[in-house]
């Protein structure tokens, strides 16, 4: 008979290997432990200013999760904000120019750009200006303090504690390898980073708390922190677990059904299998790619992440065998957000259609309702 003092047991285990640091030339493990801190990590955000703002939308408060300014000057191309926002209403009285902020995490456009620049949220154009300047930089973003508490250290790690020297403890690049609670790989983070300290850990005898110095490659964002919470809990079970969550969530969830996607076999299902689509919550591209990959593959289920990935799902080994038919219901909600999209450049282009041709060249025969 399985005891609840088993199953705590069981769970104590499963909890110390949900992470492994790893040297990812040659795969071998420095440790596993329960849990890390400083994963999550806020980003640096720049502040602009944008002169001459001639508007076509209302831009205030929140602007959108990607927007990007287009300058028409061909040899400079889109920059991206992320999360955007135009604080204080965006206008200075008597002015003609917009503020606008956000995530700003690469080297900066030319500083005072002269010449007209478009800005677009993927959707709509928001308006153009004459020139814009960057008021206040991109803040550093602080390096996390990475620590690994309750980690089993492997031989390797043990031997470079021991030794002590600045060489030992320079672990140069690792990886940390990320399982959910029922012990299946989700994701894997790339760091840096040299052996700050280590002491013994709460969490058990002969475990420790390692700190490096150092961050990881590219933190977790902290809106996305909710989407890494449920995904460790385990993958969804329901279909459209995704539906409520906005774009920049949705974004989120789609990294890690790709990462997690593309780390399993998939079983492609025999040619003429007939695929269903809730196309009820198609609002934004990921919403698209989420839905797709769950009609293929079932709740948090991966078959592409943007068109290119699409197609190469289409040509077997992600759960699909040509030719195939998808039923897509509710197929309006996905023509009205998606039949006039902008590219990164702004140019007009229609990502219901391009998705629908590219099902079709794949040999998966769609019937809209």
């Amino acid at each position: 008979m399985r005891t609840r003092h088993h199953s705590r047991v069981q769970e104590d285990r499963r909890d110390r290997t949900r992470y492994t640091l790893t040297g990812p030339e040659d795969g071998g493990a420095f440790g596993v432990c329960a849990e890390v801190e400083g994963l999550f990590g806020d980003a640096g955000r720049g502040t602009y200013a944008l002169f001459g703002w001639v508007p076509r939308a209302r831009v205030h408060g929140r602007v959108g999760d990607r927007v990007w300014l287009v300058p028409d000057d061909k040899t400079l191309g889109p920059w991206l904000l992320e999360d955007s926002e135009s604080p204080d209403l965006g206008r200075s009285p008597g002015t003609d120019s917009l503020v606008l902020a956000g995530l700003d995490d690469c080297e900066g456009p030319p500083e005072g750009h002269r010449g007209r620049v478009r800005v677009h949220d993927g959707r709509r154009l928001l308006g153009s200006c004459r020139e814009f300047t960057r008021v206040l930089p991109a803040a550093e973003p602080s390096a996390p303090r990475l620590v690994l508490r309750g980690l089993a250290p492997a031989e390797r790690l043990r031997a470079a504690l021991s030794k002590g020297t600045r060489r030992a403890l320079d672990l140069g690049e690792a990886a940390l390898e990320i399982r959910d609670d029922q012990g299946e790989p989700l994701t894997e983070r790339l760091l840096h980073g040299k052996v700050l300290a280590w002491r013994p850990s709460g969490y058990g005898t002969e475990l420790i708390d390692l700190e490096l110095d150092g961050s990881l490659s590219t933190p977790v964002p902290q809106y996305a922190r909710p989407v890494w919470e449920r995904w460790l809990a385990g993958p969804p079970d329901t279909l459209g677990a995704w539906s409520g969550l906005g774009t920049g969530q949705r974004g989120a969830w789609l990294d890690l059904v790709r990462e997690r996607g593309c780390r399993r076999t998939h079983r492609d299902r025999p040619a003429g299998h007939a695929y269903e689509l809730d196309g009820r919550y198609i609002t934004d591209e990921p919403g698209l790619h989420l839905a797709l990959g769950e009609a293929v593959n079932g709740p948090g289920g991966y078959f592409g992440g943007c068109v290119a990935a699409l197609a190469d799902c289409l040509r077997g080994t992600f759960g699909h065998t040509a030719p195939a038919t998808l039923h897509w219901r509710h197929a309006a909600t996905a023509r009205a957000h998606l039949s006039r999209a902008l590219t990164p450049d702004g140019d007009p282009y229609d990502l219901f259609a391009t998705v629908l041709e590219a099902l079709a060249d794949g040999g998966m025969d769609v019937t809209l309702a």
